[in-house]
């Protein structure tokens, strides 16, 4: 498969900070990668640090002073990501609770209407539920919004349903995480959250909106929840975004999923 992203930030900064971008295709083995980024600040170049991180996802950083920056980022990308052994630390790490996934919250949710699932069944289970009682209202969640607030007030964003998936499947002990992705066939588009479960001895991925086939998905960053994996992360001064645009389509007819079963971005 081959699949074109790309995306587009116009923002301000109003005081020295330390910007980080989490935009950029992760780097994993057996994908073909030809890409590029450039920010600008007032139309001059800026100089920006790549740095690694999990899962072969990379960071741009830079240091920001006060002004107006841009940031344009494309990609062609060829291939599926290929297995690694990330060992039993990556799903302990993902069952505990986290900043936007407090598990230790639901577990009574998660005992009272999940107790007798386990498996495949069990995670199944959880995404439909998810979907059918949160409603998607673009701009409805606060930033500062996890798992709880999202069974609570029964509608949110992407995030808000990978949040309350994962929180739920951690509370029956089952490894889960948030992974940020490019989807193509995502309508409206933006940057999309998707979650990853370890289940029959493999990380599959779920998507409780069920709003694009995860045969598209291509992977960008991934953590525990949205803490790990924001697209614009910064440091001292106030950041005003002023404009986004995220794109991406793939080359041939967008895969058909119904998002019943289970799908693995890896071969």
């Amino acid at each position: 498969m081959k699949r074109m992203v790309n995306a587009a930030l116009d923002f301000r900064v109003d005081g020295p900070a330390r910007i980080v971008l989490a935009v950029a295709a992760a780097r994993c083995k057996g994908l073909q990668i030809d890409e590029s980024m450039r920010i600008t600040r007032d139309g001059d170049d800026v100089d920006v640090q790549e740095v690694e991180d999990t899962h072969d996802g990379v960071l741009h950083l830079f240091e920001a002073t006060p002004g107006a920056y841009q940031m344009r980022y494309e990609a062609t990308v060829s291939g599926y990501e290929e297995d690694g052994d990330e060992g039993t630390g990556a799903q302990l790490g993902n069952q505990v609770p986290s900043r936007y996934a407090e598990s230790d919250r639901l577990f009574g949710v998660a005992a009272e209407l999940f107790g007798d699932l386990d498996g495949v069944e069990l995670v199944l289970a959880v995404r439909q539920w998810v979907q059918r009682r949160t409603a998607y209202v673009a701009g409805s969640s606060r930033p500062t919004d996890g798992a709880l607030d999202t069974f609570l007030l029964g509608n949110g964003v992407c995030r808000d349903f990978a949040h309350l998936a994962i929180a739920i499947l951690r509370a029956r002990g089952v490894p889960a995480r948030l992974i940020a992705v490019y989807a193509a066939g995502l309508d409206p588009m933006d940057f999309h959250a998707v979650v990853e479960v370890y289940v029959e001895g493999a990380w599959h991925t779920v998507d409780a909106t069920g709003l694009a086939p995860r045969q598209s998905l291509l992977r960008v960053a991934t953590g525990r929840d949205a803490a790990d994996t924001s697209f614009m992360t910064s440091f001292g001064g106030l950041v005003t975004l002023d404009a986004i645009s995220v794109g991406a389509v793939i080359d041939g007819q967008l895969p058909q999923d119904n998002h019943t079963g289970l799908v693995r971005l890896s071969r």
